[in-house]
């Protein structure tokens, strides 16, 4: 059975469209832009896509990116390092011409000096969506004005102390899916998942009908089946790049292994 996408359905809408009438589970893979260095990155994204991930979430290096932890941070400097810009991940966006949805991942920053055109330039190189990580839901309403006429899904974080209402409103006020963070605290790899977990993740669901992944120290196999269980998918960061860090090839090894763990899931009739 196939699921009918609108025309004025985003590339992002459509992929969670398609997983859920499938009964599978989305992979969003984090990558940061210019790491490991510029001229591997096309081939890292392009790996990802091939091993089974349904989104590419793309951060762009920021010299103070303060929600991030040590492994992102690092990558984000070694980035930065190498000369990468908000211009420049744009280049590498157009250049890998994936086949799967892009989430561009900025503070907002770098965002703001690339000036007003910088967000329809991000469509023209292949950008779905946008997460801004320090622009929560009514702190700039003309700043969330400018995101919300650009085309992009506003990709909205929700942290597990949100209240209800407030889930609502976030939920109102995104597109394409919520990023559910799964823990208090900076990115970064967790040995285990957050024991409340699944209690913040019925809170989520009630309140809004937008798909729901869950990022933040996913960083093994299991941790990524055991989180995908309760929502939508889930999103890989600090492992990733920690792999990335190590060989292109690692990387995607990793995203195969997750891939190969959502898989086994049982599939949604």
């Amino acid at each position: 059975m196939t699921t009918a996408i609108s025309p004025a359905t985003s590339r992002l809408q459509a992929r969670f469209a398609s997983l859920a009438a499938s009964g599978r589970k989305a992979l969003v893979c984090y990558v940061t832009a210019g790491h490991p260095s510029p001229s591997e990155c096309i081939r890292l994204w392009r790996g990802l896509a091939a091993a089974g991930a349904d989104v590419l979430e793309v951060g762009v290096p920021f010299s103070d990116p303060m929600a991030d932890g040590p492994v992102i941070q690092r990558s984000s400097q070694v980035a930065l390092d190498h000369g990468m810009t908000l211009a420049g991940t744009l280049d590498l966006i157009r250049e890998a011409a994936l086949d799967i949805p892009v989430v561009l991942f900025s503070y907002l920053n770098p965002l703001l000096a690339g000036g007003d055109s910088v967000l329809q330039k991000a469509r023209e190189a292949g950008v779905d969506g946008v997460l801004v990580t320090d622009l929560p839901v009514g702190a700039d309403p003309s700043r969330e004005a400018w995101f919300g006429a650009s085309g992009l899904d506003f990709v909205r974080l929700v942290a597990p102390t949100t209240p209800a209402p407030r889930m609502e409103e976030i939920g109102r006020h995104g597109g394409g899916f919520v990023y559910l963070i799964s823990r208090l605290g900076v990115t970064g790899e967790r040995a285990a998942l957050a024991d409340d977990l699944p209690e913040t993740v019925a809170r989520l669901q009630a309140a809004t009908t937008l798909p729901l992944c869950i990022g933040f120290g996913i960083s093994t196999p299991e941790q990524a089946r055991d989180a995908a269980r309760l929502g939508d998918g889930v999103v890989v960061g600090s492992a990733l790049v920690r792999a990335a860090g190590e060989s292109v090839e690692s990387a995607i090894a990793l995203a195969a292994s997750m891939r190969a763990a959502l898989d086994e899931l049982p599939h949604a009739s």
